[in-house]
């Protein structure tokens, strides 16, 4: 998939490239003269590349578990067998939960999300930022959810991870401070992905609600990335506030709020 230009192009890896944000952050960043990697589970992954090769960029798609680290070792194996500097870490991919955490799911499916949200963000990251803080230059953006600014009843393994990653975004983005290499965080509200279907919170009061488009999504966190943002709470006035409030509100009041919005049930009229 390589073309005479692309060893002039700076390099992105993507993950969770195959749908959603993660697909509309891969077609931004070739918009923007980007090479890139792809990675996801799902062979849809490999006609992703496809497409966004059709542009001439070189487009390298790699279809792998990040939920383990086999698939990780096998996504950093192919950036290295591409032998280019990465400019751009997107760690986008993620998995959702929803349902009560006692009675309606499984330990397996739980142990999943954090293995894939916050295990392979964690990987990718001490693998491919290593290498960046030696060239003194690189971006690294971490999609994580206003669904970190509060504790998540009846999604409470998801929100904890995405809490995690705003967390983990800004320390070590304050431990690279005066290395070139700068790191943003993504928060995006409800988006229209297929996320609540996977996630089993269709019947939710979140997942009937207005929902913002993923390429919107997509580029102000590539604009937020490529401008050295800490953060970057994208979509709609309404993730903007739900953001804001998680600053000055006390947990319990935010665990009632947001237990409105995903309760199974909550959604049916």
């Amino acid at each position: 998939m390589s073309t005479p230009e692309s060893k002039t192009r700076p390099l992105a890896v993507v993950t969770g490239a195959s749908s959603g944000i993660g697909l509309e952050l891969a077609r931004v960043f070739v918009e923007h003269g980007f090479d890139l990697v792809v990675a996801a589970e799902n062979p849809a992954v490999e006609a992703v590349a496809r497409e966004l090769a059709s542009g001439g960029a070189r487009v390298d798609p790699v279809r792998a578990d990040l939920a383990t680290y086999e698939g990780n070792e096998d996504l950093v194996a192919v950036v290295e067998h591409v032998g280019r500097p990465v400019a751009a870490l997107a760690v986008n991919a993620g998995v959702g939960l929803g349902g009560d955490f006692v009675d309606d799911s499984d330990l397996r499916a739980h142990l999943r999300v954090v293995e894939l949200n916050i295990g392979s963000a964690v990987h990718l990251a001490k693998r491919i930022v290593p290498p960046m803080v030696e060239r003194g230059e690189g971006r690294v953006l971490f999609t994580s959810s206003v669904a970190a600014t509060g504790p998540g009843p009846f999604h409470s393994v998801y929100a904890a991870s995405k809490a995690f990653l705003a967390s983990f975004s800004q320390s070590l983005r304050e431990e690279l401070r005066d290395s070139g290499v700068t790191v943003t965080a993504l928060m995006p509200g409800p988006t229209d992905t297929d996320f609540f279907r996977r996630a089993g919170m269709e019947d939710t009061k979140v997942a009937t609600g207005p929902k913002d488009d993923p390429a919107e999504v997509a580029r102000e966190g590539f604009e937020a990335l490529m401008a050295g943002k800490d953060h970057v709470v994208a979509g709609s006035l309404r993730n903007k506030a739900q953001a804001t409030a998680g600053r000055v509100l006390p947990d319990p009041v935010k665990a009632r709020a947001m237990r409105a919005m995903t309760e199974p049930g909550g959604g049916k009229s």
